[in-house]
């Protein structure tokens, strides 16, 4: 195996602008494992490794509806194979230095629509009561996607955090959940509530703030037509 030594140019923590919570401790743990990675793992198989992640997770939810709770630890497993595969893709093509920035984007945006669809369904199965929760957190997950886009189309900046909270944010409160689950059935409703509330708040703070970097921008470029004109 292969241990790659820190190059100039290869800082994965310049990739992409972070403000999570936990981004130094995330930051530090993703450069070491970096190295650590064989050669013959692809960015690509990170990624889909990612979305296979989020299916673990539906799969323990559905085996515990079924049967005993403690399948549910199966979903931690899930969140962690999610994280390990979302977080490094990207991480590793800079750390080697072959990143495709588009193409990469791309794929990483489609494949986290679809392990977070994943991990909805899976809640959505689990839960007996207000099934509806599972689907308007999917429905506000997307939201947010949505706003991070436009944001990237203003700005051109790419943000996948909701100020403090994150992607890592989210998978630690899902596995929290799947914990106090077990020993207090009803907690995922409870926390599930309250999540996608919270995930709400903070999708009109983004959302409010991407529309007015919308109107700075017109009136930015409103400034500079009409002294292209003069």
């Amino acid at each position: 195996m292969t241990i790659h030594k820190p190059k100039r140019g290869h800082n994965i923590r310049t990739s992409r602008k972070r403000t999570n919570f936990l981004k130094e401790i995330e930051f530090t743990a993703l450069e070491y494992l970096c190295a650590l990675i064989p050669e013959w793992v692809t960015s690509n198989q990170l990624t889909f490794l990612g979305v296979v992640g989020g299916a673990i997770v539906t799969v323990s939810c559905i085996l515990a509806s079924w049967g005993s709770s403690y399948y549910l630890l199966l979903g931690i497993l899930g969140f962690f194979i999610n994280w390990l595969g979302d977080s490094l893709d990207g991480r590793l093509a800079y750390y080697r230095n072959i990143p495709r920035k588009w193409f990469g984007w791309s794929l990483d945006l489609n494949a986290d629509l679809l392990a977070m669809t994943f991990i909805a369904l899976g809640f959505y199965f689990y839960l007996t009561t207000y099934k509806v929760i599972a689907i308007i957190f999917i429905l506000v997950y997307f939201w947010l996607m949505i706003v991070s886009l436009l944001r990237y189309k203003i700005t051109d900046e790419h943000l996948i955090d909701s100020h403090s909270i994150g992607p890592t944010e989210l998978r630690i409160v899902f596995c929290i959940c799947l914990i106090l689950e077990i020993f207090i059935p009803g907690t995922i409703l409870i926390l599930g509530f309250v999540g996608v509330t919270l995930m709400t708040l903070f999708g009109l703070l983004d959302a409010y703030e991407v529309i007015q970097q919308g109107d700075a921008l017109d009136k930015s470029e409103k400034i500079k037509n009409n002294r292209s004109s003069d």
